[in-house]
């Protein structure tokens, strides 16, 4: 077991590192009102190590809360629609990662002080229903990211069941993206318009799940909602 003056100074650490690269990543003006062209200008101008980049980006992009949306379909343009899904999907699973163990490390006492104005709220269904929650969240566009992941890191779950859940859920999702990123990049307005019609179903299909109380159901979520909140960022 660790001490709580030793587990205090972990966390004292871990904010000020948090703090550090969210300061660095601002200062670099990398993520600040980013467009899709400048993700992809940024990633290539690395060369060889563009791959490496991307995963990087969207690993830090937990302590962010950049648009997972656009660095997707940047993955797209620049890697074509295998690499651009593989690379996002392990980048994804670190991101989750990332923000789960930031989450269940500092709790949610301290944890409340930095994110209460974007109404982050514990996703309380998972402590109940566990694998089968985040998979159907992660599965759900409307759902915020990062929301789920800080949520679940206030919760029981065992990580195996986390990222098992997560890196199922994410696939549909990150593939449509991709897809659209990658007719982007191929300039097939036809196919570009295809892609842009899943992502339409996609959402469609979310919206009603989610107002006709289906995913509430699944999940295990109280009609008044106060297992995770779905207001945007």
């Amino acid at each position: 077991m660790i001490k709580p003056k030793l587990k205090n100074s972990f966390k004292v650490i871990l904010i000020i590192a948090i703090i550090m690269i969210a300061y660095f990543l601002n200062s670099r003006g990398i993520f600040e009102n980013a467009t899709v062209k400048d993700v992809k200008s940024y990633v290539l101008s690395y060369g060889k190590l563009a791959p490496l980049v991307y995963t990087i980006m969207f690993t830090l992009s937990a302590l962010t809360l950049f648009p997972d949306s656009v660095l997707a379909i940047s993955g797209g343009m620049i890697f074509g629609f295998f690499y651009g899904t593989l690379y996002t999907i392990i980048g994804a699973i670190f991101a989750a990662t990332l923000a789960f163990f930031v989450s269940r490390f500092l709790g949610q006492s301290i944890l409340e002080k930095f994110l209460k104005h974007n109404k982050i709220k514990v996703i309380n269904a998972v402590e109940k229903r566990g694998f089968i929650s985040v998979l159907v969240l992660r599965l759900i566009p409307l759902v915020p990211f990062d929301v789920i992941s800080y949520g679940a890191g206030l919760t029981k779950i065992p990580y195996v069941d986390y990222i098992g859940a997560t890196a199922l859920g994410i696939i549909p999702g990150v593939m449509v993206y991709i897809n659209i990123g990658n007719q982007v990049g191929n300039s097939n307005l036809v196919q570009l318009l295809k892609a842009v019609l899943v992502l339409f179903v996609l959402i469609g299909c979310s919206y009603i799940i989610k107002q006709k109380g289906i995913l509430n159901k699944i999940i295990g979520i109280s009609e008044r909602g106060e297992a995770f909140d779905n207001n945007k960022i």
